[in-house]
């Protein structure tokens, strides 16, 4: 069965408040209690978006956000009553899409869940170049002087604005709102996001060539020469 968003998380009540509120707007969701249900429910039915906590009985969110990591790039959002940025830039960097600390409003989570729902469905159709550097907005995919580069959704996102814009200093606040589309989004969100990129891309991280810190604005991205 199709589903627009699965929720992984113990805590019965909330799980299934938020559950009956998504489905009373016309987001088809599903809960599930731990990390084996899981993974047995995604054996059985597809999902377009993840909410899982990090607390899980017998297991992690963490952990589990790995295991989906190796076979799915669909966006998950965790969900936790941890408020340690530790926690937040572990989560993000393990593939995490976003941080939304406990307790929230079922209205403020429906919208964000909405906009990533639109945002994963709706991908432009083409290819982006700069250089060595080529991006598939159909498929999602990145090629690197012809190798694949493995990308999450997020950091896909926020690599084709900075390609889009390429030569262009883009401020922190655009990217929130034009990447994320959310005005209230962290600088550590977007550290994390830019640190994975760099990682990926550059030969030297800590001297990119191609994704610029311009310090006290934004960034900025050069053409991948060879």
């Amino acid at each position: 069965m199709k589903y627009d968003c699965l929720i992984v998380d113990d805590e019965e009540a909330l799980s299934q408040s938020t559950c009956e509120y998504f489905n009373m707007f016309d987001v088809r969701t599903a809960w599930v209690s731990d990390a084996k249900s899981c993974i047995g429910f995604l054996r059985e039915n597809t999902t377009d978006l993840i909410l899982l906590d990090i607390n899980l009985k017998g297991s992690s969110g963490f952990d589990l956000c790995k295991e989906l990591r190796e076979t799915t790039d669909i966006p998950i959002l965790f969900i936790s009553a941890r408020q340690s940025d530790d926690d937040m830039l572990l989560a993000l960097s393990i593939g995490g899409d976003d941080y939304i600390r406990k307790p929230y409003a079922l209205s403020v989570l429906l919208a964000k869940v909405k906009v990533v729902l639109g945002r994963y469905r709706n991908a432009p159709t083409a290819s982006v170049s700069s250089g060595i550097l080529t991006l598939d907005m159909d498929g999602r995919s990145v090629t690197m002087n012809g190798k694949r580069i493995g990308l999450k959704t997020m950091e896909f996102k926020l690599l084709s604005y900075l390609v889009k814009n390429g030569g262009k200093v883009i401020s922190k606040e655009e990217l929130f709102q034009n990447v994320w589309e959310d005005a209230i989004t962290g600088d550590n969100t977007l550290n994390v996001h830019i640190r994975r990129l760099r990682e990926k891309l550059e030969t030297d991280p800590n001297n990119p060539q191609f994704i610029k810190t311009i310090w006290g604005i934004g960034y900025l991205f050069e053409d991948c020469q060879p």
